[in-house]
């Protein structure tokens, strides 16, 4: 793998494969992490911490009821023969507008609505069930529908006396990331991923959607394009590509990282024991740093190229050049002299 980032990511469009495949929801289903919206709109990303009881003062202005997603009827008289006074409504979630319903790992969220934009909305219950009926007293409201990380929020009326059936359409797809290094996989606990969307912050960095991602797991998302930033140990072997995830749809990616394992020790003479309570240092011959860390014997994961290592002990300051190649296993000695 090079040693910069615009190589790096022309590298990535080489080493990513993709698989698209139409899926059953137990197969989307099985993705981790839940996730609910952080900003206004009928399809939001990001999180909030579950049950706080607000949500956030952009979200008070969703977008309008979608008639097509709303069926009413007449609820029937109470059991002393008079008419309900608040109205019921029944959560249905699909993946997508002529596709299947969800029937496992939802969550639900329910905020009283309100005019005033600056205003927080609050939380009033939050419903685990696949499908809920929940009963409410007639007025506007605020739902959101979660399953995984894709998610919708709309506005929905209730009716005094009515049944509402409330369709949300979440148009949502799996994703899949394979990790290889070398054509294997490696230990799980030294590869890690975040998912990135195509939207941006006020700073225009993409919104970061998942972190820390673990290969081999579904991912829960709403359909759209994806950049997958892959890292391979702790240092600055990183592989960035983008991805599409479709509704109704598992998008399997692999990943395919070049790396080499590094050693480094500071010794008196070549084969020397290696000396205790060392700085280290490495860098990019242009000076970028690149990692840091102490020991006697640190050992890391470094994309292959050329470096140069700064070792700093109480008896001095001490350098070395060395480069790495793809698969190799190093042992970097820094001489004391």
């Amino acid at each position: 793998m090079p040693r910069h980032s615009t190589t790096l990511w022309r590298r990535a469009a080489s080493t990513v494969l993709l698989v698209m495949a139409s899926v059953a929801i137990g197969a989307i289903s099985t993705s981790a992490q839940e996730s609910a919206p952080d900003a206004a709109g009928t399809q939001l990303r990001g999180a909030f911490p579950p049950d706080t009881g607000r949500m956030a003062p952009s979200a008070a202005m969703p977008g309008p009821t979608l008639p097509a997603n709303t069926t009413v009827v007449p609820r029937a008289p109470t059991a002393d023969g008079t008419s309900p006074t608040g109205g019921q409504v029944s959560l249905v979630a699909l993946l997508t507008v002529d596709g299947q319903r969800i029937d496992q790992g939802l969550v639900w969220r329910i905020f009283a609505s309100t005019r005033d934009p600056r205003a927080a909305t609050k939380l009033l219950m939050t419903k685990r069930e696949a499908s809920p009926t929940i009963d409410l007293e007639p007025g506007e409201y605020i739902v959101n529908a979660a399953f995984g990380r894709a998610d919708i929020t709309r506005k929905i009326v209730v009716t005094a006396g009515a049944a509402t059936s409330e369709k949300f359409v979440l148009n949502a797809g799996g994703l899949k990331v394979k990790v290889l290094v070398d054509g294997i996989e490696p230990p799980a606990n030294t590869i890690a991923y975040d998912i990135l969307s195509s939207e941006r912050d006020q700073s225009d960095n993409r919104v970061r959607v998942l972190a820390g991602a673990k290969p081999n797991v579904v991912n829960r998302l709403n359909a759209g394009i994806y950049r997958i930033v892959s890292r391979y140990g702790d240092a600055n072997a990183k592989v960035e590509a983008d991805v599409t995830v479709e509704a109704g749809k598992l998008t399997e990616a692999t990943v395919s990282h070049s790396a080499a394992r590094v050693t480094f020790k500071l010794v008196t003479r070549v084969g020397g024991e290696a000396l205790p309570d060392t700085q280290w240092t490495v860098q990019t011959p242009d000076g970028q740093p690149v990692m840091q860390s102490v020991g006697a014997l640190p050992t890391h994961i470094l994309a292959p190229g050329t470096y140069s290592v700064t070792a700093k002990s109480s008896s001095g300051v001490f350098k070395r050049d060395f480069t790495l190649a793809n698969g190799e296993v190093a042992q970097v000695e820094v001489l004391m002299k």
